[in-house]
């Protein structure tokens, strides 16, 4: 895990509630700087990266809207964080921040509060469907990582006791770093932690800043020990070829992948993991940014020839793989996935 100790704390006053001043209290050398808004933070003179190192953000989230996912989870949970410290190539969060440190909200209570109104609301019992077979499932980490949130506040904490007592909801997030401070939690089985994978060499170039593969890889079993249940997340899957023009070589990466997974995992862990696959999706805007910071990483993420441009519900400007191209390249995966570890149920792929 990142030592992460911000030497600046920018905080808006309705967020030094109890939790706030904790969080201040973690941090006693740090800079304070009263904002106004947490998402309009001014020019911190500090490059990408050194902001997502050296800055936090506490705020109060004042729009708790829970929205309709129907794939990671049922629904998304309004955001306990927002940000990370990792710095990764293809970061939707990134993408509607120009200055994007971590930010914590620390009114978790009414968080829990909207979360139990909603559930409550929901039809009992829940109909089975692929993101759970009975509990209403909120994923509590669209735009942050929860593994680096926990060691935080306690807050987090907090919010995964709610979902462990609630007799009808489950949390679940994704995540690319171990933390083994998670392993202290007897999370019941109602957190799942979902480990995002990709080979490893690739991982390296775009998964800036983040635990290895082989190191998420091997604490799946761990996790499960204590209680968690654990998935993983094939996320983004970049079709690549090799230095010597391979095309296949993006297939023969994942195969071995997959055989890693199959050697790591011990069988009960096989039984209940599931995956869910999602395939590239680049931003014009985060392109140019990475042309500056990680212009390698471009060169497997801007593939025009084999992309296609769409406007997003935010007006951006993003690129896909072509419509056709990329269900053969779905076809393809599943077959690999059929082949090396049949045992891995695909939840959802896309």
């Amino acid at each position: 895990m990142p030592d992460f100790k911000p030497s600046l704390i920018l905080y808006t006053a309705d967020a030094l509630n109890d939790r706030g001043e904790a969080v201040l209290a973690q941090f006693p050398d740090a800079e304070r700087l009263e904002v106004k808004q947490h998402n309009r933070l001014p020019e911190l003179g500090m490059n990408h990266f050194k902001v997502k190192s050296d800055v936090l953000v506490l705020g109060k989230l004042k729009t708790r809207d829970v929205k309709w996912s129907g794939r990671s989870a049922d629904y998304i949970a309004p955001s306990l964080a927002n940000g990370c410290f990792g710095g990764c190539t293809y970061c939707y969060v990134d993408r509607h921040k120009n200055v994007n440190p971590i930010t914590l909200f620390t009114n978790v209570e009414e968080n829990m509060a909207t979360i139990d109104q909603h559930v409550q609301a929901l039809s009992w019992p829940k109909p089975t469907n692929q993101t759970d077979a009975t509990y209403w499932t909120y994923d509590i980490g669209c735009n942050s990582d929860i593994s680096i949130d926990y060691n935080l506040t306690e807050g987090i904490q907090q919010v995964f006791e709610f979902y462990c007592d609630h007799p009808r909801a489950k949390a679940t997030f994704a995540t690319k770093f171990v933390n083994r401070d998670l392993l202290d939690f007897d999370p019941k089985r109602k957190v799942r932690i979902r480990f995002s994978l990709m080979p490893s060499h690739v991982s390296k170039l775009v998964d800036v800043r983040t635990d290895s593969i082989e190191k998420r890889i091997a604490a799946i079993n761990d996790f499960y020990d204590a209680g968690y249940e654990v998935h993983v997340n094939f996320s983004p899957v970049i079709v690549y070829s090799g230095p010597d023009g391979d095309r296949k070589a993006w297939r023969n990466d994942y195969r071995e992948l997959f055989r890693q997974l199959d050697t790591a995992l011990r069988p009960e862990v096989r039984a209940q993991l599931k995956a869910e696959v999602i395939f590239l999706t680049h931003n014009q805007w985060q392109h140019q940014a990475n042309l500056a910071i990680n212009p390698k990483a471009e060169e497997l993420l801007w593939v025009p020839e084999l992309q296609e441009s769409k406007v997003s519900q935010f007006g951006g400007w993003n690129i896909r793989y072509a419509h056709q191209l990329k269900s053969k390249m779905v076809e393809v995966f599943k077959g690999l996935v059929q082949e090396e570890i049949p045992w891995c149920e695909i939840r959802y792929i896309f």
